[in-house]
Order: structure tokens, then C-alpha cells, then sequence
């Protein structure tokens, strides 16, 4: 049991250093995405009241459909009457579908398609590249808050994309990699703070903060690890994640966040909300690719730092959940 988890997580980690994402048709997310859009409206109301429970309703009925579906897909992976070829295929399925929770050159090829336009000193296209990845506004961006927000979102992803998912497989499984993913997905779809949205993605944007919690911490000191091992500012790096991980907006964000920018000895300003860091806001596309080294990095580090441990912790305790 222990070594066919670690084996899946290995899989995964492997295929989407490798390989990247499949195209929209053949990803759960963008199946969940496109679900969470055709519920939505369902779930939206005049009195608030009711639109806050649709939005709570939403969170259940989504996770449950994707819960049931990994069950039904590990039931019947159990069937198969020889025990080697059952393992060997649910170590493989289990990989694949794990890959899908993970971004890892998801998030390097957003973040060069950025760095690409301003090679081109096409501002504009960086700008609506940019937009993709973060939830500010970007049309009256500059290049170093353009960057600023590319360096940010390759953090913030780290959790969400990352180390969030292996956390939560750690402790349940595929579906708790799953569920963290719908959670996730619907924060980033409807758990805006505006009038069209905050009563039906409240729900999802508190389990959001809640599963994060966590995660985010814990990426913060393995992404200090990894700076040290990168010969990059590990003491600044640490230093600046204490004093400035409180200044964002969102309770979890601003641990990552500010961990790398003390890492990279420069600052992240998002204008009229936060500065992170004691460096100068001249930032270049080397300090973006840094970055992204660092989160490749981090993420193998947390698999071997905090997810085999959980696995084995919980497999030889005879809690894991496995699916």
C-alpha cells in the first residue's frame, strides 16, 4: 500500500514534469470547470440566504459526482481477478488521474508565455497573457508589476497547483486530490468578492481558505529548503516569510509569496493592496525563472518532506484512504 502511493505520486510528479497537460477534452479539471459553470446559474437566487446554501450545495454535489467516480473506478480496478495486474493498473490510472490535479508545466508555460510577449516589447499581449493567471486587474500594469504578478501567481500556484493536491492525496487519497481541486476551481471561478458572485462562491472560497491553511505553511518552510539548495537567500527568504505573510488579503497566499521574494532579494507590489519584501521593484525575466526552478524544486521536495511521510505515518497506522 505504501509503496503503490509513493509510486503514484512518483508517476504523476514524473508525467507532468514530462509532459504537461492534456488538452481541455481530456482533463477532469476543465470537465469540473465546465460543471461549476452549468450549476452556477442553478445555484443563484435574489434572496441571499437561499444563494449562499446553492453555493454550499454546489461544493457537495460536485465533490460527491467526483468522489463516486473514483470509487466506482477503484472497485472496479479491484475486480480484475489477478492481484499483480490490479496493482500494476491502479498504480498507473492512479498516476494519470493524480497528474490531472497538478500544474506544474502548467504554470511554466503561463508564466514563459508572459516573458515571451515582453521579449516581443509587446506590453499589451504580457498584460492579457498575465490576466490568465492572476485575479487582478492587468490592463494598466507596467513591465516590473507585470513580472511582479507573474512571480506571484508562480508562487501562489505552487499550493493550488502543487502541493495542495499531494498534501490531500497524502491524507485521503485521490479523492481528497480531487476535492481540493473542485474546491479550488470553484474559488478561482465564482469565489470573487463582487455582487454577482459573493453569496454563491462564499462556500467554496472559505473551504478554499480552510484547506489551504496547511499547505501553504508548510510550502513556505520547504520553499526555504529549496532556496538554500539553490544558493538563493534562504535566511531572507525566511526572515521576510515571518514578517510579511500576514500583509496579503488572503490568509494563505502571502506565505509563499513572500517567502520568494525574500529568496530572490526583491519585492512583489500589488498596487493599493500589499508590498512583500525589502528589495527594489526592478525586476527581469532571470528573477522569473529562478522562480520557476524554485517551484519545481519545492515540489519534489514536499513529496519527499511531507507526503511520504503522511503516507506512511497513515499506511502503517492502517488510516489511509485509498482510491
Amino acid at each position: 500500500m505504501i509503496l503503490e502511493s509513493i509510486l503514484i505520486v512518483g508517476i504523476a510528479i514524473f508525467l507532468d514534469l514530462i509532459f504537461g497537460d492534456p488538452k481541455n477534452n481530456y482533463h477532469p479539471t476543465a470537465w469540473i470547470g465546465g460543471l461549476i459553470a452549468k450549476l452556477t446559474p442553478i445555484a443563484k437566487n435574489k434572496n441571499h440566504i437561499i444563494e449562499k446554501l446553492g453555493g454550499i450545495l454546489l461544493v457537495i454535489i460536485i465533490s460527491s459526482i467526483v468522489i463516486l467516480l473514483l470509487v466506482t473506478l477503484s472497485i472496479g480496478i479491484s475486480l480484475i481477478p489477478i492481484d499483480f495486474v490490479s496493482l500494476i493498473v491502479s498504480v498507473i490510472i492512479g498516476g494519470l488521474l493524480l497528474k490531472t490535479t497538478i500544474a506544474i508545466r502548467g504554470m511554466e508555460k503561463h508564466a514563459k508565455a508572459v516573458l515571451e510577449s515582453l521579449d516581443q516589447d509587446n506590453l499589451d499581449m504580457a498584460r492579457t497573457n498575465l490576466s490568465m493567471i492572476v485575479k487582478r486587474n492587468t490592463k494598466n500594469l507596467d513591465k516590473n508589476h507585470v513580472i511582479s504578478g507573474v512571480l506571484e501567481s508562480i508562487s501562489e500556484n505552487t499550493v493550488d497547483g502543487i502541493t495542495g493536491p499531494l498534501f490531500y492525496f497524502a491524507l485521503f487519497g485521490l479523492p481528497g486530490a480531487f476535492v481540493y481541486r473542485v474546491v479550488n476551481t470553484i474559488d478561482s471561478m465564482i469565489g470573487y468578492k463582487t455582487n454577482i458572485f459573493k453569496n454563491v462562491g462564499w462556500f467554496g472560497a472559505t473551504c478554499d481558505t480552510i484547506l489551504n491553511y496547511i499547505p501553504s505553511r508548510l510550502t513556505g518552510l520547504v520553499m526555504i529548503i529549496s532556496a538554500a539548495i539553490l544558493q538563493n537567500n534562504w535566511k531572507e527568504s525566511y526572515k521576510i516569510m515571518i514578517r510579511d505573510s500576514k500583509k496579503t488579503e488572503s490568509l494563505n497566499a502571502g506565505y509563499t509569496m513572500a517567502a520568494l521574494a525574500g529568496a530572490l532579494e526583491t519585492k512583489f507590489e500589488n498596487v493599493n493592496h500589499y508590498k512583500l519584501g525589502n528589495g527594489e521593484i526592478m525586476l527581469t525575466q532571470e528573477h522569473v525563472n529562478s522562480a520557476l526552478t524554485m517551484m519545481k524544486l519545492t515540489s519534489i521536495l514536499f513529496f519527499g518532506i511531507v507526503t511520504i511521510p503522511i503516507i506512511t505515518i497513515l499506511s502503517l497506522a492502517g488510516w489511509w484512504i485509498h482510491a
